[in-house]
């Protein structure tokens, strides 16, 4: 199994990379392990059982304060939570369609086939919610109401779902630009 190897990118806690197989279009981003926030998260859920065990199996009624205090520890252990996915891939299959795989660290493998003829264009969106903004890649797909999000449980940087985002319109045929690119500059002589 020989495989070429294209290109690689870092960026924060994502890492890109890029390989051809046998016709085999493959885009992987990686998300770097931490382990403090495998520790913190471990921390969290022993936490949250404290806090559970200690309002249950105390003497005292069930009161106001054990409600907010077992609240509180649901908030941290969900915040400390530890992202088990180690990898997502696009892999694109010339004539059949794209495969759009999530690895995780326990070895399981959640795979999702999209046939090329579902897809109708791959789109590059900015999400924006009251809090943050991030990008995008989603496929507009034929007879379906919602966008397939290629990448469901990372937000990897722009820089990272460019590239993917070009293969996908060149596997499409679909006429992909950017907005700067679509935008005509404007005539200074008729200002």
């Amino acid at each position: 199994m020989v495989q070429e190897q294209k290109g690689e990118t870092s960026s924060g806690m994502y890492t890109y990379k890029h390989h051809g197989d046998k016709g085999v279009d493959i885009h992987e981003i990686f998300v770097k392990k931490s382990r403090t926030r495998v520790l913190l998260s471990y921390c969290g859920l022993i936490l949250l059982l404290a806090i559970v065990c200690r309002s249950l199996l105390g003497k005292e009624k069930l009161c106001l304060e054990s409600v907010w205090s077992v609240t509180f520890g649901i908030l941290v252990a969900k915040c400390l939570q530890y992202k088990p996915v180690k990898k997502e891939s696009v892999v694109i299959m010339p004539s059949f369609g794209v495969q759009l795989e999530i690895h995780f660290w326990s070895g399981r493998v959640d795979r999702h086939f999209v046939p090329i003829g579902k897809i109708l264009k791959p789109l590059l969106n900015e999400c924006v919610t009251p809090v943050t903004c991030y990008w995008s890649l989603a496929l507009l797909l034929r007879d379906e109401e919602e966008l397939k999000l290629v990448f469901q449980k990372f937000r990897p940087p722009v820089k990272m779902l460019v590239p993917i985002w070009r293969a996908l319109c060149a596997f499409t045929d679909s006429e992909c630009r950017s907005r700067h690119s679509a935008v005509s500059k404007p005539n200074r002589s008729e200002a």
